[in-house]
């Protein structure tokens, strides 16, 4: 085989890095359906791979859409680690298959989901949300997934439920960062139970069309678009409807820099800096940041007559 020097190879020779890594992904989508196959296991395994029967969604947006490179690459997961290159490298050590999600606490209909169960749940949508980070950065992600009030219609909630929490793995085999005392894990989330049922609320298992990868929190997550993303649980196992408010992971750990609602509100600034400006990830210039993360038309009847600055 002939053996040829770096600097022998003409530019024009080189793969763009966007062509290679489109192919990359096509592969590894064959190499996950193949393995299906094989297996009898669900093809929508793996990251990469197309998610059938997705719908188009009046959620849209007319922002431009952040890269799929950023999307994946720039992520707050501390299971996997701080950085914001953490969760892509490390998060390969977690196994979405099997997966099993438990619908539990005040309800008519416990139900232990398994994944792909849950995928067929409802229809498949794709949304486009901004997503707005406490630290003051944002994206914009076509997210795909279905409302969590259709699960939530399915479980039957009775009278005594008021919130619903949810609960992230905890394993810290698989997901490294959780070796580290950074928060009293599983990472633990929550919701007023109205909040929970909003139309806007997604179960989110797949982004541009392809499953979740699992820096994004793989196989399913929530997605709260007017809240900071913390609010967003990832690698979701267990979803409890209860009476009292949950004590959130976050809350547990600095309780005076986050509150338990967390919407996007540029008039509350956080402790240690103001939350009025946001840096699009991708864009030199910051930018104003909207009430609820702009979709204060949808959801500013869930707060009326809070004093969001008390209820932050």
């Amino acid at each position: 085989m002939l053996i040829r020097r770096a600097a022998d190879i003409l530019s024009s020779e080189i793969t763009p890095p966007e062509i290679y890594r489109e192919r990359r992904r096509f592969m590894q989508g064959m190499g996950a359906l193949a393995a299906g196959a094989a297996l009898g296991t669900a093809a929508e395994a793996e990251a990469g791979v197309r998610l059938a029967g997705v719908r188009a969604s009046p959620y849209k947006l007319d922002d431009a859409k952040t890269p799929y490179k950023d999307v994946t690459s720039y992520n707050n997961f501390y299971e996997f680690g701080t950085g914001k290159s953490d969760p892509a490298e490390n998060a390969g050590s977690l196994k979405t298959r099997p997966w099993t999600v438990a619908v539990e606490g005040e309800v008519r209909n416990p139900r232990l989901y398994d994944i792909d169960t849950l995928l067929k749940l409802a229809p498949l949508e794709e949304r486009v949300y901004r997503m707005r980070c406490v630290e003051g950065w944002s994206m914009v992600i076509p997210w795909v997934g279905f409302s969590l009030r259709e699960l939530i219609r399915r479980a039957e909630p009775t009278g005594d439920a008021k919130y619903v929490e949810f609960v992230t793995l905890h394993d810290p085999k698989q997901m490294p960062g959780q070796r580290a005392r950074i928060l009293d894990w599983p990472y633990v989330e929550g919701l007023r139970l109205d909040e929970a049922m909003h139309p806007l609320t997604l179960l989110a298992v797949g982004l541009y069309g392809e499953v979740l990868p699992n820096q994004n929190g793989a196989p399913v997550r929530l997605v709260v678009p007017w809240k900071y993303g913390f609010k967003s649980a990832k690698s979701i196992v267990k979803i409890r409807f209860v009476e009292k408010q949950p004590l959130t992971a976050w809350m547990a750990a600095a309780p005076q820099e986050y509150g338990f609602y967390s919407n996007v509100n540029p008039s509350v600034d956080h402790p240690r800096w103001s939350q009025a400006k946001e840096r699009r990830i991708g864009e030199f210039f910051k930018r104003d940041t909207l009430m609820f993360n702009g979709y204060g038309a949808q959801v500013a009847q869930l707060y009326r007559g809070m004093d969001l600055k008390k209820f932050f």
